[in-house]
């Protein structure tokens, strides 16, 4: 069965509630994959990636696929061939963001994703109608990230960006499991009650041995039109608290401004609108920091080259 008729099945509004939710009594409990176990990528899928980064921070609201969008856009413009997978499929968002158009189908199994401003791109929301709920337990979603690494022909990449869901379930060990992971960067917003769900994403990171890149405070502060001061609404410094913690980089403070929704929601990020901007200028910031911390944890085969070896 090939990529669109797996995923259509899926999420196909004509299933009867049976089949979208069987019983738990149903559905065996999967063992916990390893390399060795789980289902290798397909050549043409992962094999010209150079290196996969996830971003999350096991908390949601706290603007992760916002950062993830704009950080894939400012790796661009830094020279390197970038892809995004929007891994949250309960609430996926980059569809919305770009308007990205439904993927192609080559040839066999695999899939060409969707090209956003140069971003090679997929998301669970292109197959489905808008506004339709994912009604998915834990293994069916997993199995859908599977295909979204396997059966999609990303081609030649120097970074392949990973937008996590919240929390630190089913979809978060299953990408740890099966793929070659070069680091996370993780995002929070200040205050403590942000905190306290991040750094439980750290002890996941660091559980599964994935470096943390750096850490990336977003909604940071918002700047008055009037008087140019900096005012710390939800609070100060809580992501260099983080940092600290985990032994990582603060890689930028972003600050609160109302045009990151306007350009989101009209399908324009901030990085695209107002590269310029304080925002736009942010991103560009942790773009570099990013590079820079990803070369130094990477191995002399690249995190990649080792896995596919694993494979073999």
């Amino acid at each position: 069965m090939n990529f669109f008729k797996k995923v259509q099945d899926k999420f196909s509004p004509k299933r009867t509630e049976t089949e979208v939710a069987p019983s738990v009594a149903a559905i065996p409990v999967p063992p916990v994959e390893t390399a060795s176990s789980a289902e290798a990528p397909k050549v043409g899928a992962l094999d010209r990636v150079k290196s996969l980064i996830a971003v999350g921070s096991g908390k949601g609201g706290v603007g992760k696929s916002t950062v993830s969008l704009n950080l894939a856009l400012a790796l661009q413009q830094q020279g390197k061939k970038v892809g995004l997978m929007d891994a949250d499929i309960y609430g996926p968002s980059q569809q919305h963001m770009t308007r990205a158009v439904r993927p192609k189908l080559l040839d066999g199994d695999l899939i060409e994703p969707s090209d956003y401003e140069g971003i090679k791109l997929i998301s669970v929301a292109m197959f489905s109608n808008s506004g339709q709920a994912q009604l998915l337990r834990g293994p069916m979603a997993a199995q859908v990230i599977r295909q979204f690494l396997s059966q999609v022909a990303w081609g030649e990449l120097d970074y392949l960006l990973i937008d996590l869901p919240p929390g630190t379930g089913d979809i978060q060990l299953t990408l740890a499991q099966i793929a070659p992971l070069s680091g996370a960067v993780l995002v929070t917003t200040p205050q403590e009650i942000s905190l306290i769900d991040v750094r439980k994403a750290v002890s996941m990171f660091q559980t599964l041995n994935v470096p943390i890149l750096g850490v990336v405070e977003n909604m940071s502060y918002f700047i008055c039109d009037s008087c140019e001061k900096k005012h710390y609404i939800f609070q100060q410094s809580g992501g260099k608290k983080l940092a600290a913690e985990c032994g990582a980089p603060l890689l930028a403070e972003i600050p609160i401004d109302p045009r990151v929704a306007e350009a989101s929601d009209d399908g324009r990020p901030m990085f695209v609108q107002h590269p310029s901007s304080t925002v736009g200028q942010a991103y560009t910031q942790i773009a570099e920091k990013v590079l820079a911390q990803e070369q130094m944890h990477r191995g002399s085969d690249g995190a990649l080259g080792y896995f596919l070896l694993e494979w073999k």
